[in-house]
């Protein structure tokens, strides 16, 4: 489960990463972010200054070309150029209109670009300065260019003046000085860097803001101490010799470890990754995941494997947010768990037997009671002729003495259940399996055993609780039979009998037992198959080679 936020900032108090970090988190987000917010606004606001300069010089060139053409345009202009004497007309005729309009000159000048009116009355009659005036004399065009005349640098608009048929006469400069649009643009600049100033303080504000916020949704960890927890995470997972997948809510694989990934090898050909992917499409048939909850030591078949899961959801403030299974291998546990089961099985056999034992002495006690002596002779007798009956047998036609002591463990249980098992006479098993054959048949012979007995024990009528066992090792096979005179295995249900997670009984954990036993019976080269029972229930028959695999 998610460790709490409070309990995840004590744990970082004696944090295990010890590399010495100069800049903290916090700092480096404000320093980055601030640094971007300032080349950012740096940037926009050259440009903006940029944009605004070349809008006021345009604006005060059009304004500059409107006011030529407006003067060129003038009757009283026009006929000045036929006087003998343009200069003293057009001087008084411009130069009053420059005042007001506030432009630093008006210049008319004409053909050959001969002064009639300038702002220095000295300057009239001399030749205008700039070599700009071809387009409007030669061509007739207006136009605005910058340019440096005798008051300096300055944007001009120039346009022809024509004669009555239309013809360039002179020309008209109306001209702005570079300074005074230059403080125009500082002014306008000033409010752009204020305003940018403003919004670059506003930004470092929100810059510390953003700063915090991840450092608390962090933990307070820097990113050298994350990167090693996650290094660190990544070693422990990889090096566990337990698989172990985790899934989100939707139950997709969000990761797998190199042990899990093992245990699905024989899946690899067809998934290169299985990150992604849906639990119950890698897995199918194994119900993992199929509801998110604590599972303990669930045995069950995966890829080739038979595993032990342990299941538990991850919470975070209550809610199921995925879950994360450990798989631990069969094999590994094996030796240990064989021994358990035949302890435990001696164990069983010695409880039954015990149980039997007391039953049946309370019967020879109450008849010697009843002074009925002859009785209680003769079902001491009939007893151990039965018990020395069913030791002969095993000893006679069984040689592996596991399957005997099973034999012998699940026939007193029965007996304890009163459920009739009977093994057919002609059953023999002199062969002496090993390893995973030997493994397949204990297994196998259990597991039948004891589904037989879970179908026949609940049957009203003690007489109809039968089963009966028949194995035999003549021919290249070990064969066992195992029916009962349950209810049988209904129809549609056969084909599902054998997979992991059916099964037709109530409870949970249920739908391993025959999924397991055919594992095991096909990685021994053996088979199981189902058929009626001549008892009246199912038959279930396994089929174990001697040889080969």
């Amino acid at each position: 489960m998610l460790m709490d936020h409070t309990s995840i900032q004590q744990k970082n108090k004696n944090k295990p990463y010890q590399k010495r970090i100069t800049f903290n988190l916090k700092m480096k987000l404000i320093a980055a972010i601030s640094v971007l917010i300032v080349g950012i606004f740096i940037i926009f606001s050259l440009f903006l200054h940029h944009f605004v300069s070349g809008m006021i010089e345009d604006q005060v060139g059009k304004r500059a070309l409107d006011l030529a053409k407006t003067v060129a345009d003038m009757p009283e202009l026009q006929s000045a150029f036929e006087l003998d004497d343009p200069a003293a007309v057009i001087q008084k005729l411009v130069e009053p209109i420059r005042k007001k309009t506030g432009a630093q000159f008006i210049v008319v000048g004409n053909k050959e670009g001969i002064r009639y009116s300038h702002p220095y009355p000295d300057r009239i009659g001399k030749k205008m300065v700039g070599g700009d005036n071809e387009p409007a004399l030669k061509e007739g065009k207006s136009y605005v260019t910058k340019n440096v005349g005798s008051l300096g640098l300055s944007i001009r608009g120039k346009t022809p003046v024509l004669d009555k048929n239309g013809q360039p006469i002179g020309v008209v400069s109306v001209g702005f000085l570079n300074e005074n649009v230059s403080a125009i643009v500082k002014n306008q600049s000033k409010l752009i860097w204020v305003t940018m100033v403003l919004i670059i303080c506003l930004g470092i504000f929100g810059a510390v803001l953003i700063a915090h916020f991840l450092k608390k949704l962090l933990s307070d960890m820097e990113p050298e101490e994350i990167s090693y927890l996650l290094h660190q995470k990544e070693a422990i997972l990889q090096s566990t010799q337990e698989g172990i997948i985790s899934v989100d809510a939707a139950g997709k694989i969000t990761m797998i470890n190199r042990a899990a990934r093992d245990m699905l090898k024989s899946l690899q050909d067809k998934q290169q990754s299985f990150i992604g992917l849906p639990i119950n499409e890698v897995l199918p048939h194994t119900n993992l995941f199929a509801q998110i909850k604590t599972i303990m030591n669930q045995e069950m078949i995966v890829g080739d494997s038979i595993v032990f899961v342990n299941q538990v959801p991850i919470m975070d403030d209550g809610e199921i947010i995925g879950g994360v299974a450990t798989l631990r291998k069969k094999q590994e546990m094996e030796a240990i768990t064989n021994e358990l089961k035949q302890v435990r099985q001696y164990a069983n056999a010695q409880r039954a037997q015990t149980h039997e034992f007391s039953n049946k002495l309370s019967i020879v006690l109450g008849l010697l009671q009843l002074r009925q002596y002859e009785e209680a002779i003769s079902f001491i007798k009939q007893e151990q002729d039965i018990q020395q009956a069913w030791t002969q047998f095993l000893l006679k036609n069984v040689r592996d003495p596991l399957v005997s002591g099973l034999l012998q463990a699940k026939m007193n249980e029965a007996n304890e259940l009163d459920i009739h098992m009977a093994i057919h006479p002609e059953s023999q098993l002199q062969t002496v399996l090993s390893g995973k054959k030997q493994q397949a048949l204990l297994t196998g012979i259990g597991n039948l055993l004891d589904n037989a007995m879970e179908a026949v024990k609940h049957l009203p009528n003690e007489a109809e609780r039968k089963l009966e066992i028949f194995f035999t090792d003549v021919g290249d096979d070990v064969l066992v039979e195992v029916g009962d005179s349950g209810p049988g295995i209904e129809e549609e249900n056969v084909q599902f009998i054998f997979q992991q997670g059916f099964s037709t009984k109530r409870g949970e954990h249920r739908g391993t037992g025959l999924a397991l036993v055919r594992h095991l019976l096909h990685e021994a080269g053996g088979e199981i198959t189902l058929e009626q029972s001549d008892l009246g229930g199912a038959c279930f028959i396994m089929t174990i080679p001697k040889e080969g695999e």
